[in-house]
């Protein structure tokens, strides 16, 4: 049987809400990922590991805040495109 895309949403929804109910420390539990995200900031500012660690984190953090204010900024610009078509 083939499912539609908002079935599918919702049996991934259904999976991941029984997947968290039976979850102790919610933190522990995705603490791999948010350091391997965070490490990728890491190899983007000091590919070759040549920066003092200070250094590193302190580029780390303002290569991360950049990611995230594109995406608000692709966000804005989306939503913008949307009302505009909206209203014509």
């Amino acid at each position: 049987m083939a499912l539609t895309p908002e079935q599918r949403s919702l049996r991934a929804s259904i999976a991941a809400n029984v997947q968290w109910s039976k979850t102790a420390d919610r933190t522990a539990h995705t603490a791999p990922a948010r350091e391997a995200f965070l490490s990728r900031f890491e190899r983007e500012v000091d590919p070759e590991g040549v920066l003092p660690p200070q250094e590193r984190a302190k580029r780390a953090e303002s290569a991360r805040k950049a990611y995230f204010q594109r995406l608000a900024f692709a966000s804005s610009v989306a939503r913008s495109k949307r009302r505009s078509t909206e209203a014509a």
